[in-house]
């Protein structure tokens, strides 16, 4: 059974890891609070940490309950997707080629195999995200890595759902969650430099938000922009911060 700890008015699930540092989060939908931390961190260091974040976890809180969510998708025509920002319909068309999906003017094609399931619909258009991303950050990451004077090892572009990005500087990779081709395209660099950035600095401390700042000069407007679009229902994006 994982550990928990009362702050506030809300509990706070602690789990243990073989890890550095302390990573704290805020999941949705209701705003769920978790501690992932190494084994030698006692729970009386952890309530310290958390209450000295309070503020910062009831702002991530109430962003992620006011956020709006998308009902579940079937994947038949005429339901809405979206695209870069965009709300496209969905046109499925059924027959005996090799399954694709393009993207027109206003509709957003799937070629499916008569009597194609659900999951394998979903499957489909998530590969079409994932290849959307990485042709996407490809001129992005030549002019920030340049920009940074930084060298990532491995960016990687996968469906992840619990954030939208993340960065292991031991080891110089970077992650992209292939959801974020949903997103407006400044989304999309805006978590690409907040993860560059930390190969510079690992935590969310005064120097990395001076570094986005100085790098960055709008990266708060293309937070809230992510934040205001409706999310999918099985989306687990969150609010993280990481401490020593």
């Amino acid at each position: 059974m994982p550990d928990s700890i009362m702050v506030s008015d809300f509990r706070i699930d602690v789990v243990r890891k073989a890890i550095k540092n302390v990573h704290l989060t805020v999941h949705p939908p209701d705003g769920r609070v978790r501690i992932a931390a190494p084994a030698r961190i006692q729970l009386d260091t952890l309530r310290l940490y958390a209450i000295k974040k309070l503020a910062w976890i009831r702002e991530q809180r109430a962003v992620i309950r006011a956020q709006a969510r998308e009902t579940a998708r079937d994947f038949v025509s005429r339901e809405s997707h979206y695209v870069w920002g965009r709300r496209y319909l969905l046109r499925v068309i059924e027959g005996t080629e090799t399954p694709f999906i393009v993207l027109k003017p206003r509709s957003l094609v799937m070629q499916l195999r008569p009597g194609t399931p659900t999951d394998r619909r979903n499957a489909l258009l998530a590969t079409w995200y994932r290849e959307q991303v990485r042709a996407a950050i490809e001129p992005l990451l030549m002019h920030w890595t340049i920009a940074l004077n930084v060298a990532p090892e491995r960016v990687i572009v996968r469906r992840m759902k619990t954030m939208w990005g993340s960065c292991t500087p031991t080891s110089l990779t970077i992650r992209l969650n292939t959801e974020l081709a949903r997103k407006p395209p400044e989304c999309l660099e805006y978590i690409l430099v907040h993860e560059l950035i930390h190969l510079l600095e690992p935590t969310h401390n005064e120097r990395f938000i001076a570094l986005m700042d100085q790098h960055l000069s709008n990266w708060r407007n293309r937070r809230a922009a992510l934040n205001r679009l409706p999310v999918r229902h099985d989306e687990w994006e969150y609010g993280t911060q990481r401490g020593q």
